[in-house]
């Protein structure tokens, strides 16, 4: 028995430290104390089994592994954009969004649906929170969409699933610990989840789209009534011309003096679009009537939110700053645009800063647990076992991808994705690198797959932060005075299932077609090993490598002192060889030199008398 789990014991702590998990006992506890009782464990053990590699004094670097976490930079940006996201919240810039683009898709069927997507991208793109989003986009959008008769599980289902697109869309705290643990840049993996992003949003406004034409009843136009901000579309789409117009102006002839293409687009870009800001601005303070009401308050709600998702993705994709860096402008210019909107107060500082804390303590712990338990794990070689057991799929690698699509969406179903990111996403990284996957691509699959995991019943995150959100019972509008019955947990669980299936199909996509994330190598030339030829100059052949020979050439040029190398000196003598042999290179051979004549024997030498100076 003894023999069996000392050979054992990789398979054995694995399974051991998982199901404590799923038994919901505290991550970062169950991880250290799993570490250290196997720890212990495997040093007894090792006396039996050469696979295990463990001793007592290997406990002294868990000091210096935990000061790793502390020091590392990446990690550094996720306070910055969880602070960023919590006062995006608190200032009711979803709100303000919501209400904005409901009323410009109003006119259409599903216009609100349509809006909640959206704005779900715009959240994600700005918070990078799922909680912050879902529970947001609930509170404001599900009474308006019961109190226009939308369906209630598309209501239920279009909330939580684009409250997900903040695992997804850059700059996505997920995106930024896969980067992390995989070993690369987070602003790869921005560019590289970028595509696939835009298809995933593209999908659920497809199939809001479908809903209209085959049950148009269930997503219903904005009555006349409710459309508050009245028409104005045409005055919109003139002042996005104008927009366009003027960015060109100041590409092409205001900012032609700025040497870096960079700073040369964001200058004509901020030309461009703070322009028609102040129009807007001067439309609104002024009364000037030169644009309607719908196109002003269009621009003067999208246009910060926008300005603040370039400040953070813009400058990463351009390479003028690094993700922490963005993260960190980001923060600040949530904070200004609060303040500038007079919703920023200490209140609200407090608050973010004391939900950016404990998240950021909550990942730290969960960091130092897993530090713990990977010592161990490996000190068992307990990544050998993973590595054999995965390896040995059939299909290669998309039989490998397949296997952990399907473990990781299991375990998103029960655990959060830090705690997958941080013990599963370690062990499976370096098999996914020895089969030559794109670790980058790979991360993005396994993004897309942990954002399903929050929309399975019976234990997505999703479904949980709406479930506390929803009236459970009758309930009252304040609008209509109407009351109205509440939202059933049947009616979330089915209005989530076709987004499931369209986030499969999403990852499928991504599968079958690498290059929606391969793009963030750029396009640099690729080079063909087989063309490579590689040519070495002759020495003495009037190449430019050629040297003069080790001693007279027979023209009187220096020798540096050295004799030739058994061959002849200018004067056609032999000269010593140096003890070597002479060196056959074809051709009648020189007769061998006469051997020197012996010195003269010196007279023996008293050690005992003192020596004579001369």
């Amino acid at each position: 028995m003894i023999d069996f789990i000392a050979h054992n014991l990789a398979p054995i702590m694995f399974t051991t430290v998982m199901l404590m998990l799923l038994l919901g006992y505290p991550v970062a506890f169950t991880l250290a104390a799993g570490g250290l009782i196997y720890f212990a464990f495997g040093v007894e053990l090792s006396a039996i089994s050469p696979e295990i590699r463990l001793f007592w004094p290997l406990l002294q670097s868990h000091p210096d592994r935990i000061y790793g976490i502390m020091y590392n930079d990446t990690l550094l940006s996720i306070p910055f954009f969880t602070l960023m996201g919590l006062i995006l919240e608190r200032s009711r810039m979803a709100e303000d969004l919501l209400d904005t683009i409901g009323q410009l898709f109003g006119p259409i069927r599903g216009g609100l649906a349509y809006a909640v997507i959206l704005v779900g991208a715009l959240l994600g793109a700005t918070t990078g929170v799922v909680a912050a989003s879902v529970m947001a986009m609930g509170l404001i959008s599900l009474p308006i969409m019961l109190r226009y008769n939308y369906n209630r599980p598309l209501v239920a289902g279009t909330i939580a699933a684009s409250g997900t697109l903040a695992q997804i869309v850059p700059p996505s705290l997920v995106l930024i610990v896969m980067a992390d643990q995989l070993g690369r840049s987070v602003g790869d993996m921005y560019v590289g989840a970028l595509y696939p992003a835009l298809l995933i949003i593209s999908a659920y406004c497809l199939y809001i789209f479908v809903i209209t034409m085959i049950k148009p009843q269930w997503a219903p136009a904005l009555p006349l009534e409710a459309r508050t901000l009245g028409g104005g579309v045409t005055s919109l789409f003139v002042m996005l011309v104008i927009s366009v117009a003027l960015y060109f102006l100041g590409h092409e002839v205001l900012f032609t003096g700025i040497a870096s293409p960079e700073w040369r687009l964001v200058s004509a870009l901020a030309f461009g679009v703070f322009s028609i800001y102040l129009i807007a601005l001067a439309n609104q303070k002024l009364n000037l009537n030169i644009i309607s009401r719908l196109a002003q308050q269009v621009i003067i709600v999208l246009i910060p939110p926008l300005a603040l998702i370039f400040l953070v993705l813009g400058t990463i994709f351009l390479g003028i700053a690094t993700p922490t860096e963005g993260g960190a402008m980001g923060a600040a210019g949530a904070i200004i645009m609060a303040a500038m909107k007079g919703r920023m107060s200490m209140a609200t500082m407090k608050h973010a800063l004391d939900a950016t804390t404990k998240l950021s303590a909550f990942v730290m712990m969960i960091l130092i647990g897993a530090r713990v338990f990977g010592l161990t794990f490996y000190g068992i070689n307990g990544n050998v076992w993973i590595e054999d057991l995965l390896t040995a799929l059939p299909g290669g690698e998309y039989g490998f991808l397949i296997v952990v699509t399907i473990i990781v969406f299991i375990l998103g179903c029960f655990i959060d994705f830090f705690e997958i990111a941080f013990i599963m996403v370690p062990l499976l990284a370096p098999v996914a690198d020895k089969l030559g996957i794109d670790l980058v691509w790979f991360g993005v699959i396994l993004g897309i797959n942990l954002q399903t995991s929050f929309l399975t019943p019976p234990f997505g995150f999703s479904l949980f932060y709406l479930r506390s959100i929803a009236p459970a019972g009758k309930w009252k509008d304040k609008v209509t005075g109407k009351t109205m019955d509440g939202m059933k947990t049947l009616d979330i669980y089915k209005g989530v299932f076709p987004y499931i299936i369209i986030q499969f199909l999403a990852i499928m996509v991504v599968f079958a077609f690498p290059g929606l994330v391969m793009r963030y190598k750029g396009d640099a030339p690729t080079i063909n090993p087989a063309d490579v030829q590689i040519e070495v100059p002759g020495f003495g052949q009037g190449g430019g490598m050629t040297l003069p020979p080790l001693g007279s050439d027979g023209n009187g040029a220096p020798n540096f002192g050295l004799p030739p190398l058994g061959g002849a000196n200018g004067n056609g003598a032999q000269a010593p060889a140096m003890g070597l042999p002479p060196l056959n290179l074809g051709g009648p051979q020189p007769a061998p030199a006469p051997a020197p004549a012996a010195p003269a024997a010196n007279p023996a030498t008293d050690l005992s008398q003192p020596p004579v100076i001369r």
